[in-house]
C-alpha cells in the first residue's frame, strides 16, 4: 500500500526557522510542483518569517502543526525548515493523539529535534527527508524517487548506497539524524532509548573540533555502549573542504571499539541526493563481501 495516493491533501510546515520572504518564489514552485505530481498541498499559517528567524510563536506553531495532524483530509505532512528552533514546538505535541493516530511526518535537519520526539513518545515511525529535494539540483532524480516510493510503493527513495567501516552487519531500528540537532534533545524527555539501535548521524556545518566535542558528548552519555550500529551520513562542511582527521577517523578514535559495526553512506543528509530513512523502522545493513 503506497503512503500517498493521488489528489491526497499534503500540509506544508515549518516548525523551525521561518523561510525568507525571499524564499517564496522557491516554495511557489515546490507548490506547482506538488500539484503537477497531483497532491494538494496545503500551508500552515507559519511558513515565512515575520522577525528572522522566528515565523510565530511557538505554541501557535504547534497548535497549526497538530491541527493539520487532527485534519482526516490530510494524508501527510513535510516540514520544508530548518535552523534552531524546531525544538521551541515540542511541549506543544500531542504525542497520545499521534500514537493513536499515525500520520506519516517528513522534515529533516534541525526536524531531527521533533523527529526523535516524536518517535520516543508515541513509537511512531517517521521519516527524515526534505521535500525541499524534489527543487534542488538533483530535482529529477529525487522527483522520480519520491513519485514511485509515496505514490507507487517501490523502494526507491529508501534505498541508499553504503560502505563498511567496520564489521559486516548493521540490523536495529533507526533513530538520530542530524548531530548537533540530536544533541538537543539530550537531558530531556524527548530523547530516544539507544538500547539496540542503529544511531544514524549526519551533519551539514562544523568542522572535526565541533565534531570531536559532539561525538564525545554521545560517548559520554553512554549512547556508542548502547547501539547496535552506526551509520554516518553525509558531513557536508568537513567533506566538501577535506577536513582531517576525516570524520572516519574521528569517528574510529572517538568510540575506539572494534566490535561495533559503522557503515558511511553518502546518500543521506543534506545532499541534493539524499535519500530517506525512517526513523523509528528497522533497518539491515551488509557487507556483501561477508554476505
Amino acid at each position: 500500500m503506497s503512503i500517498l495516493n493521488k489528489n491526497d491533501k499534503i500540509a506544508i510546515v515549518a516548525c523551525s526557522n521561518g523561510q525568507p520572504i525571499a524564499n517564496k518564489f522557491k516554495i511557489d514552485n515546490l507548490l506547482e510542483l506538488l500539484k503537477k505530481l497531483s497532491l494538494n498541498p496545503i500551508c500552515s499559517n507559519y511558513i515565512y518569517e515575520t522577525t528572522s528567524p522566528f515565523n510565530g510563536a511557538a505554541k501557535d506553531k504547534g497548535k497549526a502543526f497538530m491541527d493539520l495532524y487532527r485534519n482526516n483530509e490530510i494524508k501527510a505532512i513535510f516540514d520544508i525548515s530548518g535552523g534552531d528552533l524546531a525544538n521551541e514546538v515540542l511541549d506543544y505535541l500531542d504525542y497520545d493523539y499521534i500514537s493513536k493516530n499515525p500520520k506519516p511526518f517528513f522534515g529533516y535537519s534541525d526536524l531531527t529535534t521533533v523527529l526523535n520526539a516524536i518517535y520516543s513518545q508515541s513509537n511512531t515511525p517517521v521519516y527524515l527527508y526534505q521535500i525541499r529535494n524534489l527543487i534542488s539540483s538533483d530535482s529529477e532524480n529525487q522527483i522520480s524517487n519520491f513519485t514511485n516510493s509515496l505514490l507507487n510503493n517501490e523502494d526507491d527513495l529508501f534505498k541508499f548506497s553504503y560502505k563498511f567501516i567496520q564489521g559486516s552487519k548493521i540490523e536495529g531500528t533507526v533513530v538520530g539524524g542530524n548531530i548537533r540537532c540530536l544533541l538537543k534533545l539530550a537531558g530531556t524527555k524527548y530523547i530516544p532509548d539507544f538500547t539496540d539501535k542503529v544511531l544514524l548521524l549526519e551533519s551539514m556545518g562544523g568542522e572535526a573540533g565541533l565534531m570531536s566535542a559532539f561525538l564525545n558528548q554521545l560517548k559520554q552519555m553512554g549512547v556508542f555502549d548502547k547501539i547496535q550500529g552506526l551509520i554516518l551520513g553525509t558531513f557536508s562542511k568537513m567533506q566538501e573542504n577535506n577536513i582531517t582527521p576525516t570524520i572516519e577517523e574521528l569517528v574510529l578514535s572517538i568510540i575506539d571499539n572494534p566490535d561495533l559495526p559503522i557503515a558511511k553512506t553518502e546518500e543521506i543528509g543534506h545532499g541534493a541526493n539524499s535519500k530517506c530513512i525512517i526513523i523509528g523502522k528497522n533497518i539491515s545493513l551488509f557487507n556483501h563481501k561477508f554476505k
